[in-house]
């Protein structure tokens, strides 16, 4: 399930390998077409759009076994295969669904995806005819309208994608043969209480589950038992609440859990443990707290991400997480951390190392294999990977109460792409041996306490290309002859850091009024301007306490004259008042 929208691509894609038939010397031409089921194709044909001509195949007398998009069987000569999704670069089919559709008996594959169907809403029977198939695609589409219950399915395995529409109501109730759903992207509401419950003791198959971007609430059910085949799972951007379910514990198959952007409180639960296979978890952006548990290291060795961004956890940084050897995204930042980075951070071999030759984290299933994607905070914004995930590596631990010093072992991270150690309380030097993360694109380090200067290695940076070394107590000059005269005088703004990028040559860089920059040859220039008035303002000021206090007659004169402007200053405002 390839999830597209115009701001992101979501978690899981499927690779239904069984699918991909449609060069024709995968078909099977001793077959010749049904005549029902070629008329039906005519006049499901005559209510479509195609400004891209894509259906000039479907000819009144052509075989329709031979017709672009369509796949017989090989032994009965019955459609059983219909494949309109559209392709990059191909102009979307549109119009109207004509029910002639429901005359092809034998069809058990549907794919719709990626058309322009203009917020057409569902008509029923479209639903009824579902109930045959195995793979059910009309993603990416502007379909409207509830989702029935999806109760009928008759076949032994099936994958349902809905994504990307414009669907509302509540979630559905499954048939215990659906393998994979896909309903993220839409705008279904309330709980999922009776969607997970239903039938408690009645065991299911799914496999992938994939709830993102709606707008769900309530809390999250302790109904997960039932549901023990599950390997991936996607609760993120909706507006759920209470506690992670301790039940989830009994999903000893999963490997993906997203539960991003929500507005879950508590603990992780302790139940997790039991879920050795977990490859990626993403609990970021709640209102988790507790200390982050250090079994996490322990008891889930296959870890490749681990995402709690933005919550409220305390406590200190476990140095269990060492442990996880596999593990390439970290990500602890916004959280209330109180510790030192510990030295085995070097452990993480799979930071160690350059990039792996498979660029893809996925999870095999019954239905094929699923991509993972993943949100990351790379230079500054949020990026999606998806297909490249596998050879992104990085670590962020900013906004923390971290202290200490930078440990050495850090720069053996070679394969690490972005390292954020900002706006916590670190101190002393950047390791001298920086320039052996020759990986390293992104560098923070702002608002420490960090002093020093800057190691030399850091030329050895040759993929840098975002640094930030503001607000700290770094002094000398910027190594020279790097890629770091090509980068924003911003990066060193709040230090005393000297040369190219930025336009001082002293060694004192400070902050002036306005916020300008200032340094020590600067402060020796002298301002002929303010110097002339403010030895006149002396002057003046001095002469007539002299005068006052030598002549008692000047004195008497002096408060006359006062006195005599506070009385007419007295009059002109209250003039102007009275007016």
């Amino acid at each position: 399930m390839k999830i597209v929208s115009p701001v992101t691509v979501t978690f899981l894609m499927l690779v239904f390998l069984e699918s991909f038939k449609l060069s024709f010397c995968g078909r099977n031409h001793n077959v010749t077409c049904i005549q029902s089921e070629r008329q039906a194709l005519l006049r499901f044909k005559q209510h479509l759009k195609d400004p891209s001509n894509r259906l000039s195949s479907w000819t009144k007398n052509g075989d329709c076994c031979r017709w672009d998009g369509i796949i017989c069987s090989n032994v009965s000569g019955h459609l059983i295969e219909l494949h309109l999704g559209s392709s990059r670069g191909t102009r979307k089919l549109g119009g109207k669904l004509n029910p002639a559709l429901l005359d092809l008996n034998h069809l058990t594959y549907l794919d719709l995806s990626d058309n322009d169907f203009r917020q057409t809403e569902i008509p029923t029977w479209f639903w009824n005819m579902s109930s045959n198939l195995s793979y059910f695609n009309i993603s990416r589409n502007q379909f409207q309208g509830n989702i029935p219950d999806l109760l009928t399915m008759t076949q032994p395995s099936v994958l349902i994608d809905l994504s990307c529409n414009n669907f509302t109501g509540s979630l559905p109730l499954l048939s215990s043969n659906v393998t994979a759903i896909d309903f993220s992207f839409n705008s279904l509401s309330g709980s999922m209480s009776h969607f997970l419950c239903h039938k408690l003791n009645e065991p299911m198959k799914l496999e992938i589950l994939n709830l993102g971007h709606n707008l769900l609430s309530g809390k999250i059910p302790e109904c997960w038992k039932k549901w023990s085949r599950l390997v991936g799972i996607k609760l993120c951007d909706n507006n759920f609440s209470g506690k992670i379910p301790g039940s989830m514990g009994a999903l000893t198959l999963l490997q993906s859990l997203h539960v991003r952007n929500n507005s879950v409180v508590g603990e992780i639960p302790s139940s997790l443990r039991h879920c050795g296979e977990l490859v990626t978890v993403d609990f970021g952006y709640n209102q988790l707290s507790g200390d982050i548990p250090g079994w996490i290291g322990e008891r889930l060795p296959k870890l490749i991400i681990l995402s709690l961004h933005s919550n409220k956890f305390t406590g200190t940084l476990p140095e269990e997480l060492c442990a996880l050897s596999y593990l390439q995204i970290l990500d602890l930042a916004h959280n209330n951390l109180v510790s030192e980075i510990p030295s085995c951070i070097n452990n993480l071999s799979a930071m160690n190392s350059g990039n792996n030759s498979d660029d893809k984290i996925f999870y095999r299933t019954s239905k094929g294999s699923f991509f993972e994607d993943i949100l990351v905070v790379m230079k500054g914004r949020v990026v999606n990977y998806d297909t490249t995930l596998k050879l992104v590596k990085t670590m962020d631990l900013s906004d923390n109460n971290l202290s200490g010093e930078i440990p050495e072992e850090v720069t053996s991270l070679a394969g690490l792409q972005s390292l954020n150690f900002s706006h916590s309380h670190l101190v002393g030097r950047i390791p001298y041996n920086i320039g052996a993360m020759t990986s390293l694109e992104c560098f923070d380090l702002s608002t420490n306490n960090l002093s020093g200067e800057i190691p030399l290695t850091i030329s050895d940076l040759s993929f840098l290309s975002h640094l930030n070394l503001s607000y700290n107590k770094f002094t000398g000059k910027i190594p020279t002859g790097t890629q770091l005269q090509s980068l924003n005088a911003d990066s060193f703004y709040g230090t005393k850091l000297f040369g190219p990028p930025l336009s001082e040559s002293s060694t004192d860089v400070r902050f002036g009024t306005g916020g300008v920059l200032k340094n020590r040859e600067d402060q020796h220039q002298v301002d002929w301007f303010f110097l002339t008035v403010e030895l006149g303002f002396l002057s003046g000021f001095f002469g007539t306490v002299f005068l006052l206090m030598l002549c008692k007659s000047g004195r008497l004169v002096h408060l006359q004259y006062v006195d005599e402007t506070g009385h007419s200053l007295g009059r002109i405002i209250r003039k102007y008042i009275v007016k």
